[in-house]
């Protein structure tokens, strides 16, 4: 049992971690045992207080993310040695775990699982009914089509867990303090922090937030609202079962997805715990609204099967024993939920020197991996691997009290639903930021969600199969796209890129800043260029489109999902170096129109006087004209490849500009493309996208970005040094362009690659190639494989297709073609 040591110990610390569930002692732990001194960790209550103590404790190894499972993977092999390190028992039980597929198209999700599984060492297998049968006798096989079986699996004591942790951070030097509550926190000017509590102060170079569901609390002193909400969440324990207690082996955990709740022995019974569907869960919304009662630390609440019902009959019907077994315990307590169920983990855009790591829905098997992986970033000044799903900055002020609700409980209700590709959610949807074209465009297309913005995925026409219709094979926006790729190559297109973030920089330091903080030159005024911010390793951390509009001011733009992501880099670069710069975030003041096509130019000539022509407004170049009395900032760019200009403005002109230029084109017959179509253009041409084929996993040499990364240039730019190392040894692995002959399936990426029978890489974006008419593919392979014409297969749905390297792009860029024309040479489309 512990003892509480109510008293501060120091005054000063490197680390003030505040929160002591299993997330803040894991977190303490690493940062210790990597050699740190100084980390303090306040908890108010004690140890475990608050969602840790009474979790169900499940592990696994599987994630249908995929640097998610690194995470997951890291925290088992922790678990496994952690009592031998410290001396204290975790109660540790590995009979592995089952998900089980009922209907064919959970069978489908499981195989399209299984081919993100093969380039990940950790093991997992789908196996018959037989099988499942053999490792879990009780169930009734009749409803059993498949499982996915993870070997590692199983379940740990919360309890325990956490004190072997906490053991083993005071035994490398943590101090870990309680009853210690904070009451307060003040930034300093020199970005260190003022902790307050009632036994005095702290002052940290830098805190974390790892409160639990006290996190919005801590994140109010501050000033930041961090979209989080409990939810009630409920499982009972059986007494004993003769059948349980029969067995000579433990049960493996199963996972009934369609009932949806997780069964697992408990002793000689079973313990069963549901997800009720969002119109039964229960929030406890009076803790967004007032706050977490002073003094809840180890309560729980009134437990309410009524409402779980449903899946008690599911598990009855699918673990025939549980009809005779009686109920000795129902623990329904709070468990923190996020928007989107992920978690919230790393530094925090706005504020300096302000980590997070809260929202844990599964805070036991994160624990471990996300101690270590913050501590490695604490250290170290950059992520160990890319995990950007988890950027506590992909919410915004967008991010309401009420949209938060809404998504927690579809992402409850949703816990075990089928996961498609290109998978939309709808709860809570349209947010404050939409587009000024969203109005008039919403019942025509198909909407996708891109950081709390509308945007269309593909648009619709009369005979067309309307709405969302997810599927593992190609859906009802299989022709359409094609059809909006054909307007796109063939007339002209118009896109609403209003979701870009956007940055402008100006000041007298600002080419300074932008010279160390990027990659490539610094555009002369007028020009643009496609620009990428390194980590200190030489990773690619963001790629951003940089424009110099004006001398020393600059316009940034990045993709949707990394807008706060990439600022937080920049300004905290500006901090570091003290430059003297402003950044504007104009991300949702201005909307962008991209208009792209052979009569792209055509179009908008009509609406100005300025020349359009290719010898005065050349590709790469940006500058600010009117279009029909519009001001725009116009640049000559377009991800599709082809004939374009981006069209910046401001976002209360967007539906006078559309009209514009949608009645400007009415002769060369204009019509809308949406993100799908955009996607094939770019895999024709051979672009690569920030979070597919380059990100804090890949360096950009290895991804084909050479020609972006000015070695050369005097200005030590972040990554710099790194980089050249990186190419003096020489590089594993190389991006590769690959067709596919595929059936009634396409690539999307993460799938596995594989030669002579082994998985070698793995793809990172894919789609169908209309010009081509088969699927195409990027993909990593050893550089030994990675010859034009080397042939390999890319496994989808449980099947390996014939694959081939060719030499990219497969459509050559417009500014190309016309280059080898006025070369008198004949360049392929």
């Amino acid at each position: 049992k512990e003892t509480p040591s109510p008293s501060l110990g120091k005054d000063r610390a490197d680390t003030v971690i505040i929160g002591g569930g299993c997330v803040g002692v894991s977190l303490a732990y690493h940062l210790a045992r990597a050699g740190l001194k100084d980390v303090v960790l306040l908890e108010k209550s004690e140890l475990t207080a608050g969602s840790t103590w009474h979790a169900a404790g499940l592990t696994t190894y599987f994630h249908p993310g995929i640097n998610l499972k690194k995470i997951h993977s890291y925290s088992i092999k922790l678990y496994e040695k952690l009592e031998e390190e410290t001396g204290q028992a975790v109660g540790f039980h590995q009979p592995g775990s089952i998900r089980i597929a009922s209907t064919p198209t959970r069978v489908d999700e499981f195989k399209y699982q299984m081919t993100r599984a093969g380039w990940h060492p950790t093991e997992q297998y789908l196996i018959t009914p037989e099988k499942v049968q053999e490792l879990f006798p009780l169930l009734n096989m009749d409803m059993v089509l498949a499982g996915l079986y993870n070997p590692g699996d199983g379940h740990i004591d919360p309890y325990s867990l956490t004190m072997a942790l906490a053991a083993g951070a005071r035994k490398y030097g943590a101090q870990l303090n309680y009853p210690v509550q904070v009451t307060n926190l003040n930034s300093r000017l020199d970005g260190t922090w003022e902790v307050e509590t009632p036994l005095g102060l702290i002052q940290a170079n830098r805190i974390v937030n790892a409160a639990g569901f006290w996190a919005r609390d801590i994140g109010k002193m501050i000033g930041m609202q961090h979209p989080l909400i409990p939810v009630h969440h409920q499982y009972v324990v059986t007494s004993t079962i003769p059948e349980v207690k029969a067995l000579k082996t433990e049960l493996p955990v199963i996972r009934d997805l369609e009932g949806s709740y997780y069964l697992r022995q408990e002793r000689d019974g079973l313990l069963f715990g549901p997800y009720e569907s969002e119109e039964k869960m229960k929030l406890q919304d009076s803790w967004v609204t007032n706050g977490v009662p002073p003094g809840f630390g180890k309560e729980l609440f009134e437990s309410d099967l009524d409402r779980i019902m449903e899946h008690v009959e599911a598990a009855m019907e699918m673990v025939p024993v549980l009809k005779k077994a009686d109920i000795v315990n129902t623990i329904a307590g709070p468990i923190t939920y996020s928007p989107d169920i992920l978690p919230m983990v790393g530094p925090h855009q706005g504020v300096r020197n302000y980590w997070v790591a809260i929202g844990f829905g599964y805070g036991i098997i994160h624990a471990g991996g996300i101690g270590k992986y913050l501590s490695d970033w604490i250290l170290e000044g950059e992520p160990p691997f890319d995990l950007i799903e988890l950027d506590p900055n992909r919410y915004g002020k967008w991010t309401t009290t009420e949209y938060t609700a809404a998504k927690a409980r579809e992402s409850y209700g949703f816990n075990n639903i089928v996961g498609y590709p290109k998978e939309e959610r709808f709860a809570g949807r349209p947010t404050e930021r939409t587009s000024g074209l969203y109005d008039l465009l919403k019942s025509e297309c198909s909407m996708g969600f891109h950081a709390g913005w509308e945007q269309p995925h593909w648009f619709y026409k009369p005979g067309d199969e309307i709405g969302y219709k997810p599927s593992f094979r190609r859906t009802n926006w299989f022709d359409p796209v094609g059809r909006e790729y054909k307007q796109v190559m063939e007339k002209v297109g118009v896109i609403d890129l209003s979701p870009f973030g956007k940055f402008k920089v100006k000041g007298t330091d600002s080419v300074k800043l932008l010279d160390h903080l990027f990659a490539n030159v610094v555009p002369k005024v007028g020009s643009t260029n496609i620009s990428h911010m390194l980590t200190p390793r030489g990773k690619v951390y963001a790629e951003l489109t940089v424009s110099q509009l004006y001398p020393g001011e600059f316009m940034l733009v990045t993709g949707s999902g990394s807008e706060l992501h990439d600022l937080r880099w920049i300004e905290e670069e500006v901090m570091r170096g003290a430059y003297k710069v402003e950044i504007e975030n104009m991300t949702d003041e201005m909307g962008v129109l991209g208009v792209a096509g052979p009569y792209a130019r055509q179009v908008l000539q009509k609406l100005t006087n300025e020349d359009l022509s290719d010898g005065s407004f050349k590709f790469l170049q940006s500058r600010h004209l009117k279009l029909s009395d519009i001001a725009v900032t116009a640049i000559r760019i377009s991800y599709t490849g082809e004939l374009g200009w981006e069209l910046y403005h401001r976002k209360e002109d967007s539906v006078a500009l559309y009209g514009a230029i949608m009645e400007a084109g009415q002769k060369e017959g204009i019509d809308n493309f949406g993100t799908y179509a955009l996607n094939a253009l770019r895999l024709e041409k051979g672009f690569r996208a920030w979070g597919a084929e380059m990100n804090c996993d890949t360096n950009p040499l290895e991804a084909g970005l050479e020609y972006f990364v000015k070695l050369n240039k005097p200005a030590d730019f972040t990554g710099k040094q790194a980089l050249k190392q990186i190419k003096e040894k020489g590089l594993k692995r190389q991006l590769v362009y690959l067709t596919l002959e595929t059936d009634n399936v396409d690539p999307e990426g993460n799938e596995s690659v594989w030669h002579n029978g082994k998985v070698i890489g793995n793809t990172t974006s894919g789609s169908f190639s209309y010009s081509a008419q088969q699927s195409l593919a990027f993909a990593y392979v050893p550089i030994e494989l990675s010859k034009v014409g080397q042939k390999l297969e890319v496994e989808l749905l449980g099947k390996n297709y014939p694959a081939t390297i060719i030499q990219e792009p497969l459509v050559l860029t417009e500014p190309t073609r016309m280059r080898l024309q006025k070369k008198g040479e004949s360049p392929k489309i």
